[in-house]
């Protein structure tokens, strides 16, 4: 198959820190000679800088949106498909531009359903879902270009374990579909039967169980192990159209022994491997 491994190194609006150390981290950890070795064709792209200096966390988060939207766009125009490796959550809103997605499926040990009105912290990433449902943010949203909210009833979240009492109540009034990683593969058919043609799959990696992989800061108990999410993914796959996928949240400083990067590239290798089989 042919791939475009897309790099957005951004984090909060900061290039190259924190979790925006992550997409290079997963390169230098042996993704693309892994994807490669399973015989596929695979392009390497960088947004680089982009936004202003002032490194604004709203102006510059939309414009790695708008940046990856295009370089999405561009690997779809090509016939390739589209992996995203980066910082931000928000940054599954330009995939989603780019690959004219009509649906989602939002694997997160956070809800990020968050909107500015039931947000007690402020957190941009906290309304990431909110923003690509068009929840929120939504003149923000339309300066990304092809951008189109996808219908809350055509999301699947998966293993959304932590979450904020006003989110829980605003998550609650919304026909999203939710799952615990054991019933997503069962469930997502729910977005077959709802006429979706065009699914986004979103990864954010802290949705493992931080006792066995630990990606980032955030620890909440519970959630899947390595071989569990790779399977769901995979068998999601086999029954879904999936148009292109993000990664994000990996900060390298709490991965000293880089267990992170052969994990996830175990888990792409057998994601793009299950696509063939469709």
């Amino acid at each position: 198959m042919k791939l475009s491994v897309i790099l957005a190194p951004y984090d909060s609006g900061h290039y190259h820190s924190g979790f925006g150390q992550g997409p290079e981290a997963l390169v230098a950890g042996g993704l693309v000679e892994a994807l490669t070795l399973a015989g596929h064709e695979v392009v390497v792209e960088d947004i680089g800088h982009v936004g202003d200096m002032q490194a604004r966390e709203i102006a510059t988060g939309f414009a790695v949106c708008q940046a990856v939207g295009a370089k999405v766009g561009g690997a779809i125009d090509d016939d390739r498909f589209p992996i995203v490796l980066t910082g931000n959550c928000l940054t599954a809103a330009g995939a989603v531009a780019g690959e004219v997605a009509d649906s989602i499926i939002w694997f997160d040990q956070h809800g990020d359903i968050n909107t500015p009105e039931t947000s007690s912290g402020g957190f941009l990433d906290g309304m990431a879902l909110s923003t690509v449902l068009g929840l929120c943010w939504k003149p923000m949203a339309k300066t990304i270009r092809g951008f189109r909210p996808i219908d809350p009833a055509r999301c699947l979240l998966v293993d959304a374990r932590d979450l904020d009492p006003e989110e829980r109540k605003f998550l609650d009034s919304l026909p999203v579909i939710r799952a615990q990683c054991a019933d997503a593969a069962n469930k997502a058919g729910k977005l077959n039967a709802s006429g979706a043609k065009r699914t986004h799959l979103h990864l954010d990696l802290d949705v493992h169980n931080p006792d066995l992989l630990q990606v980032n800061r955030y620890a909440t108990p519970g959630g899947p192990n390595p071989e569990q999410l790779r399977e769901t993914v995979c068998s999601i796959a086999r029954s879904i159209p999936i148009t292109g996928v993000t990664v994000s949240a990996y900060d390298p400083a709490f991965d000293p022994q880089g267990e992170v990067p052969p994990v996830t590239g175990h888990l792409l290798v057998d994601l793009v491997a299950a696509l063939e089989r469709i």
